[in-house]
């Protein structure tokens, strides 16, 4: 008879690290003009409100609110359309969109074009440490040369 498992016992190999980062991983803009790219991320903010019950309705009056100006569902569809050419999307309501929607992935979508990522603010410090303590063994290393060539002279 097979002994049953205990419900509490933890499985050490399904432990994930919590991601550090926000992005949309390698489902990101892609490719193409850069105003076809920041469509396709309006387009795919407003899939995941709507996938989280949140309707284009109820995004537009988020945006105009957080705006103070009047935003309609129109609006919304033609700043996600590619199609639109003379319908971008302001940075302003590009912000309100994101706290709108909660799809922080775009943040981090915007600067990884320039080889910067997007982390949250509680782990600045320990990214911070992360860099005295690097700098620190510089240093080390620095002052281990500088002894060593004082002592050769002497």
């Amino acid at each position: 008879m097979s002994r049953r498992r205990d419900p509490l016992w933890q499985d050490l190999f399904s432990w994930a690290p919590p991601k550090a980062t926000v992005s949309l991983g390698a489902e990101g803009p892609g490719r193409g003009a850069l105003d076809s790219q920041i469509a396709r991320l309006v387009s795919r903010a407003l899939r995941e409100a709507r996938e989280e019950g949140a309707s284009r309705a109820d995004v537009a009056r988020r945006i105009a609110t957080t705006l103070g100006r009047s935003v309609s569902e129109a609006t919304l569809d033609k700043w996600a359309s590619e199609a639109a050419e003379e319908h971008r999307i302001p940075l302003d309501a590009f912000l309100a969109l994101v706290e709108a929607t909660g799809c922080n992935g775009l943040l981090g979508a915007l600067v990884e074009r320039f080889g910067f990522v997007v982390v949250e603010a509680r782990y600045a410090d320990l990214i911070e440490l992360h860099l005295v303590e690097e700098q620190q063994r510089k240093m080390d290393a620095h002052r281990c040369a500088l002894e060593a060539r004082w002592r050769a002279r002497r």
